[in-house]
């Protein structure tokens, strides 16, 4: 299931732009306004999301190392039940971007207290002042405690494997990079039609349709 699990990271990143622009406008506008004006802006933005990519892949590799190890190490079906736990999360995603509930917030303010100890190093790197330095805090951006991120994480454990969890965040990180090019390019244009209440409804329904979709994968394969 892993080709359905990649395209659903993909969509969930591409579509969770609508709260990227809440939860990441701050830190686009602070690369934006805090660079030494040197380098062309979409050269550091890329360099920016590069890193931050960067970081997702490692963090996936690291969830699909331990989902493997808890299968191994069990004698319960865990691989189906964190596949399940997964196409949950991804429904209550879905509906936390389209408005209904705020239930995904538990897992930002679960890494509040890992982004206390990164945030004094991502602010040490501003101002950007080269392309390697630019990675490296997008790098620090990529541990910010963010739902979106955290719920494919939890996709990431049931993907079998780090190989499998990485490229699986991989996948979730490109979805996201037209959102926060575009926002760290063109913010004004884009900020107001992602916050459109119709916006943000027909992307966070999308997503937890993947969530159903995922669970019906399964019942039907065990049919």
């Amino acid at each position: 299931m892993i080709e359905f699990s990649l395209l659903s990271a993909l969509l969930a990143g591409l579509l969770g732009g609508v709260h990227c622009v809440g939860m990441c406008g701050g830190i686009v506008a602070a690369f934006s306004f805090r660079a030494d004006g040197s380098t062309p802006p979409f050269r550091l933005h890329l360099a920016y999301n590069l890193g931050r990519v960067t970081s997702y892949v490692l963090f996936g590799a690291f969830a699909g190392a331990l989902g493997a190890s808890l299968t191994l190490a069990s004698f319960v079906p865990a691989q189906t039940v964190l596949y399940v736990l997964a196409q949950l999360v991804m429904v209550l995603l879905g509906l936390y971007l389209a408005g209904f509930n705020q239930w995904i917030l538990v897992f930002e303010r679960a890494g509040g207290t890992v982004w206390k100890r990164v945030r004094p190093l991502f602010q040490k790197l501003l101002p950007v002042k080269s392309l390697p330095q630019a990675m490296l805090a997008g790098m620090a951006w990529g541990w910010l405690p963010c739902g979106l991120v955290y719920s494919v994480l939890v996709s990431a454990l049931a993907a079998g494997s780090a190989t499998s969890g990485a490229a699986l965040m991989l996948a979730f990180g490109i979805g996201t990079l037209p959102n926060l090019l575009g926002m760290g390019l063109f913010a004004r244009q884009i900020q107001p039609f992602m916050q459109q209440r119709r916006v943000r409804r027909l992307a966070g329904l999308t997503v937890a349709g993947f969530g159903v979709w995922g669970l019906a994968v399964l019942v039907m394969r065990y049919l």
